[in-house]
């Protein structure tokens, strides 16, 4: 039997996706797909390689202000990756509208004019939207249009099973970001012989999204995302697809250790009567209440918006230099 990286097992049993601005390093890792998010596109537009693409975008729009040339910069970073991905491009709608469903709609919409205007099928584009009951709501019209929506900043399975009710295209769950929250509010008493693995919170969380979507038959993609090492990934060999850092990638090519799967759909309702699971209550109201009630995923949610903006307004000052 020849050696073979457990990157290329990996993909075997699930699509694998770059995360990453970086159309660069991904190239070595021949990824299906790529997602890019606003902290990913600020670090790449920082890079001295990408000057030359930045300024080309700077220059063929004089009379847009820094906050319109933002958009620009991620579909001319997207339009890149598209050359190198056979498949799709995730591109992220401004953090700062995750509270309002109909600015959300026309930014994506916008987006989506942005790259069809350079030819590319919409259907080769998802738009990026927050978690919130507004994202959600925004993905549900937008969706109808054949406009396909990338759900992130997902931590709970209420959020997941919402967004399987507006036929939202593909979620991220976040694995690596509900670990960091356990560890932190473990501290001393967190251990990886007991917390990691397959007791990882985040790998587990993914799971349990894995389980009910497969069993109450919702057809909604799921992608594990935002990993913090190479055992979250192995533990989620399975699932629809994975996205990736190019660190991680590597890490994968480099090893030889053997992957199985670890995520099956035939194991779904088993699961769910583990855990007493049952199909969720998905009206605003009784939405807002269970995302309130994970500390976990309002927090995780309310920070990661956070950032997104912070970066957001980043990348516009750096585009005003």
């Amino acid at each position: 039997m020849t050696n073979s990286s457990a990157l290329s097992q990996l993909k075997t049993f699930t699509t694998v996706v770059a995360d990453t601005g970086d159309f660069e390093r991904m190239k070595a890792f021949q990824p299906q797909d790529a997602t890019t998010n606003p902290s990913l596109i600020l670090k790449a537009a920082q890079q001295s390689n990408y000057q030359a693409l930045v300024n080309a975008v700077k220059t063929a729009h004089p009379q847009l202000k820094p906050t319109e040339l933002v958009d620009y910069i991620l579909v001319a970073f997207g339009l890149e990756i598209l050359k190198i991905v056979p498949g799709r491009v995730s591109t992220e709608v401004d953090a700062r509208l995750s509270f309002d469903t109909k600015a959300t709609v026309v930014k994506a919409k916008h987006l989506i004019s942005l790259y069809e205007s350079h030819g590319i099928d919409r259907k080769r584009v998802l738009i990026k939207l927050a978690g919130t009951w507004e994202g959600i709501a925004a993905a549900k019209i937008l969706e109808a249009e054949g406009i396909h929506c990338n759900m992130t900043l997902l931590f709970s399975l209420v959020q997941a099973a919402a967004c399987g009710a507006a036929h939202a295209k593909l979620i991220s769950p976040f694995v690596g970001r509900i670990t960091d929250w356990y560890k932190a509010k473990l501290a001393s008493n967190w251990s990886d012989a007991n917390h990691g693995g397959a007791n990882d919170p985040g790998v587990t969380s993914v799971k349990r999204i894995f389980h009910y979507y497969k069993h109450f038959g919702i057809a909604t993609e799921i992608m594990g995302a935002s990993f913090r090492n190479t055992s979250q990934i192995l533990e989620l060999a399975g699932c629809d697809l994975l996205t990736i850092s190019p660190e991680l990638l590597a890490e994968l090519q480099a090893s030889e250790l053997p992957v199985s799967r670890k995520l099956d759909e035939r194991n779904a309702a088993q699961a769910l009567a583990l855990e007493n699971i049952t199909a969720l209550q998905l009206d605003e109201s009784s939405f807002r209440l269970q995302l309130n009630n994970d500390a976990m995923a309002t927090e995780k949610l309310a920070e990661g918006i956070r950032n997104f903006c912070v970066d957001t307004e980043k990348l516009e000052a750096l585009l005003a230099n």
